[in-house]
């Protein structure tokens, strides 16, 4: 198994209770490292491409290496274009190969938010890809506040656009250093039975969620996919830093870059089981 839609990995992990994580990548050395952990625990992996990634370098580049990655994978892999904010970008990915897409209008009224959407789902699905799209805003931490995701909005929202996966804000925060309140699952629970529980949820700032509510909430709930960028990226600066102040006076980019490596696939794979998507593939 190599180049995956988003539907292909959350349509089992819906009807079987589990997550799929979206790991953030900004480079050839996390996401080398996220699918070499992928692998290891056989697990679906979702491979983000997100605005930061995109403005320092190029989607055909980013393409061409998501490419190499799934081709050479075992375990499906998802080529995903995180925070997409127009149509343009949408087709730029596609033509790149990216099997997923999100439109992110949760800044927008609702009316226009679920035109814009739809338009995307419409372009997805004649290339063969999936859909992604948020209902709400997800805030940032010592940013933007969130506005909650209304159950009747996440109804009309998902019926209406067709989307293959619906994020939504319930608690949850993007850049949350710390795990934070977790999520409110009285709200995620009105989301879950205004749509019968048949649409997969997604939760941005999955990093901010404490570690038992991710797993238990990836059991017992409609969420599917839990992106995970901010845990992550600690991990990296903290191996390179290690690296960096080891004595060795070493200037190598490629030795000291090679020390994130592991401690990336190490803690990703115990998110893969803590989400259950480990031994599905």
């Amino acid at each position: 198994m190599t180049r995956a839609t988003l539907a292909e990995v959350l349509h089992p992990a819906l009807e079987k209770r589990y997550a799929v994580a979206g790991v953030v990548c900004l480079g050839w050395e996390d996401a080398r490292a996220y699918v070499s952990a992928a692998e290891a625990e056989r697990a679906p992996i979702i491979l983000q491409a997100g605005p930061g990634c995109r403005a320092h370098t190029p989607i055909s580049v980013i393409g061409a290496m998501f490419r190499h990655l799934a081709d050479a994978a075992s375990i499906p892999v998802v080529l995903h274009l995180d925070h997409g904010a127009t149509l343009e970008e949408a087709q730029a990915a596609l033509a790149e190969g990216f099997t997923s897409i999100m439109f992110d209008g949760s800044s927008l009224p609702l009316d226009q938010n679920i035109r814009k959407t739809a338009e995307i789902v419409k372009l997805a699905r004649s290339h063969g890809a999936s859909s992604e799209g948020e209902v709400g805003f997800v805030g940032y931490d010592n940013g933007a506040a969130s506005a909650l995701t209304e159950p009747v909005d996440a109804m009309r929202f998902a019926s209406e656009t067709g989307v293959d996966a619906m994020a939504v804000a319930v608690g949850n925060v993007h850049l949350q250093q710390n795990p934070g309140d977790g999520i409110d699952e009285q709200a995620l629970a009105g989301i879950a039975k205004a749509t019968n529980g048949q649409v997969p949820l997604v939760i941005h700032g999955g990093s901010g969620v404490p570690a038992l509510q991710r797993a238990a909430l990836a059991k017992s709930s409609p969420i599917c996919k839990f992106n995970i960028g901010t845990e992550l990226r600690m991990v990296f600066g903290q191996a390179l830093r290690r690296r960096v102040n080891d004595g060795t006076n070493e200037f190598d980019r490629l030795a000291l870059l090679s020390s994130v490596h592991d401690p990336l696939a190490q803690t990703l794979r115990g998110i893969l089981r803590q989400i259950g998507s480990s031994d599905r593939y």
